[in-house]
Order: C-alpha cells, then sequence, then structure tokens
C-alpha cells in the first residue's frame, strides 16, 4: 500500500442500519468516527430489502447470540423509537397451524420462546378463528411483542445523532482492502477520491460484502474467515384492502420462517420471503413465484385474490451455513476470537439483525473498549 494516507481514530465499513447503529454508539463515547459506505445513499442493502419486523426473539436457541441481542435489541428499540419519534407499531404477530401435525410443532416452538423469557399464548382453533375470521386454522400462536417500524425513519435518526456526536459518514467509498498490522489497520478505499486510511480501531459491517472483504483480509487468521451462502427471498404486495391488522406467520421452514404476512405502517399488506438458495448476489423478482405464493397463502387464507398480488422486491441473507446446515449464529468476532487488536468483523448479520441493531452496537462497542 502506498505510504501517504489520513490516520483516523475509528472507521466503520457499511452504513447499513447496524453499521450506523454502531458508529452511533462508537461516537457517543468520544471516538473520532468516520462510516464508509460503498454505495450512493446509506442502508440500501439488507437494511432496505426486509419485512421492518420487530422481532420478539422466539425462534433461537436460548443463550445463543441472536436470542440474547434480540431480547435486549427488541427493548432498546422500541423504547429508541419512542424517544426519537421513529415510526413503530408494536402490532403482535399470529404463527398458525393448518394441521394437526403443524399444531404439534407449535409446542415446541412455544418452548423455544419460554427458555428465551418471551411468554406465548397457544390458543385451539376456534379460539384462534375468532380473532381472524377468514383464516383457516387448527392452532395459534400469540406473540404481543412482535411489532413493525419504520426502517429509513430509524436510519435517519442513528444518521443524525452520529453526527450529532462528531462522527461522519463517507458515501460512494467503497473498500477495496485492508491491512491489520503493528496494532493499526490500513483500508485502501476506491472510488471518485482514492485514498489509503490508517485507523486504530475498525468494524467490518459490510452486509453481504462483509465475508468477501475478510477473505482478501491480509493479517487475520485464515481460519477466522468463514465461507458465506446466499438465501433470496422475494415479496409480493396485495393491492386494496385485507381483512388483518396483525402479522401472520406459517410454522418455520429450513432457510426461514416461510411465506409470511407482514404489515407496514400504512396498513398495506405483503407476503414474504420466500427461500431460494442463489450462487450471486441478484434481487430479480420473478414474476411466476406468485404461483408459488398463492398456493401456499391459500393453505391458510382461502379468501386470497391472486390478481391482487404485485412483485414487490427481493432481499438477500447473509448465511453462513448452506441450506442443509441448519442454524448458525450471529458471528460477532473481537480480537479475543481471532486476536487482531482493534478490529471487530460482523459475519451473518441476518434476521434479527434490525431488531438486534442497539445491541449489537452495544457489543461491539464493548469489544473495543
Amino acid at each position: 500500500m502506498t505510504s501517504d494516507f489520513l490516520e483516523l481514530d475509528t472507521a466503520v465499513i457499511g452504513a447499513g442500519v447496524v453499521g450506523l447503529a454502531v458508529g452511533r454508539a462508537l461516537a457517543r463515547t468520544g471516538r473520532d468516527v468516520i462510516v464508509l459506505e460503498a454505495g450512493d445513499r446509506f442502508g440500501e442493502g439488507i437494511s432496505s430489502r426486509n419485512s421492518e419486523v420487530i422481532h420478539a426473539g422466539i425462534y433461537y436457541p436460548q443463550n445463543s447470540l441472536k436470542a440474547r441481542l434480540c431480547v435486549k435489541g427488541r427493548k432498546q428499540l422500541y423504547d429508541y423509537c419512542e424517544s426519537h419519534k421513529v415510526g413503530y407499531r408494536k402490532c403482535g404477530k399470529w404463527i398458525i397451524a393448518t394441521s394437526e401435525a403443524q399444531s404439534r410443532l407449535l409446542e415446541g416452538i412455544q418452548s423455544h420462546a419460554a427458555a428465551n423469557d418471551i411468554a406465548l399464548a397457544l390458543m385451539d382453533g376456534e379460539t384462534v378463528a375468532r380473532q381472524l375470521p377468514e383464516v383457516r386454522v387448527s392452532a395459534g400462536l400469540w406473540s404481543p411483542e412482535t411489532g413493525i417500524l419504520d426502517t429509513h425513519g430509524l436510519m435517519l435518526a442513528l444518521l443524525g445523532e452520529l453526527e450529532d456526536a462528531g462522527g461522519s459518514l463517507v458515501l460512494r467509498s467503497p473498500v477495496e482492502r485492508v491491512e491489520s498490522a503493528g496494532g493499526c489497520h490500513l483500508i485502501q478505499i476506491a472510488g471518485a477520491m482514492p485514498c489509503t486510511l490508517k485507523v486504530r480501531n475498525l468494524v467490518n459491517a459490510a452486509g453481504l460484502g462483509a465475508v468477501p472483504l475478510a477473505r482478501n483480509w491480509v493479517g487475520i487468521p485464515d481460519e477466522q474467515k468463514p465461507a458465506q451462502w446466499f438465501a433470496r427471498g422475494v415479496y409480493f404486495s396485495y393491492s386494496g384492502r385485507h381483512p388483518f391488522s396483525n402479522l401472520i406467520y406459517p410454522v418455520p421452514e429450513p432457510g426461514g420462517l416461510g411465506v409470511h404476512l407482514t404489515l407496514d405502517l400504512a396498513g398495506q399488506a405483503r407476503f414474504g420471503p420466500d427461500v431460494e438458495w442463489i450462487k450471486r448476489e441478484d434481487y430479480a423478482v420473478d414474476p411466476e413465484r406468485v404461483r408459488a405464493f398463492a398456493v401456499g397463502i391459500r393453505q391458510w387464507w382461502p379468501g386470497l385474490e391472486v390478481e391482487r398480488l404485485q412483485p414487490a422486491y427481493a432481499g438477500i441473507r447473509p448465511k453462513l451455513k448452506d441450506a442443509e446446515g441448519g442454524f448458525f449464529d450471529f458471528r460477532v468476532d473481537g480480537p479475543e476470537e481471532h486476536g487482531v487488536p482493534g478490529l471487530v468483523n460482523l459475519f451473518g448479520i441476518e434476521s434479527p439483525g434490525l431488531t438486534s441493531c442497539l445491541a449489537i452496537a452495544d457489543l461491539v462497542k464493548n469489544k473495543l473498549a
């Protein structure tokens, strides 16, 4: 690398919701923080291509990072939205079974939730049907702590606090290469104004790009560089009126939570995501997938009008295991994991990353303390 470089205390790579939350948390400790974003705007990756759901923390194994950070982050996020006037609604969600076999699975989900100190109400089909008269259901779990929020509004609030604390966001600054040695990190930045930064503390919050960046990172032990797979999920919006005021999830499927019904703050319904394992980053939505959506939705909502389903958008989950690999946890790798001072790598930050963003930021801050 060139010997001509700018020196800073702390850099965060990636300006999604997690990167902005981390930058804000570090700047509020008095650090000089810069957040580097490859794109023209913040939050255009994973953060803008999800369900905008505040998760309760139901599905994750006890004491996993996903469980602990989701439960802590959910509480923080509701408080943050309230205090910073970010749009949100604690609308609750139903997890529904459409057969006796699925009904038995609900007891296992309820046990998982209880292990994470989350109370779910298990109800029989008749009770659920009184709440959801248009839904075909044999049993259901009610989650009162699940909600929805305005993700863009959240990121604007985080960015505002980052800047108020003296930090800054630099767009159109793709990181090409990083070298860590001698207690500092050299960051080679491409773009319209290429340069090299020398920083004492560095956080890799690059989302889908976090693993590829680490694979070519000089100074990280090879055994600490994970592999990554992509799971694409597409969404279809539902035009016009519908009878729902809560989120509705089927029993989970491998790789995701099944094609579910979510709502935005304006009340529009959307269905998704499904799960499709892909080789490269590709956000295309195949309109023909509506057929599979319709089959799945009609298992629990016979009144679906298929012609009102319209292709909306796609998101990609950064997976640290393939389709057969089962559960994997967040990886928040600090110096105690990889042995590199002043460095935290965030790998596999998929759902519930949005819900957990403030808790993840606290964990990163502690690892760099």
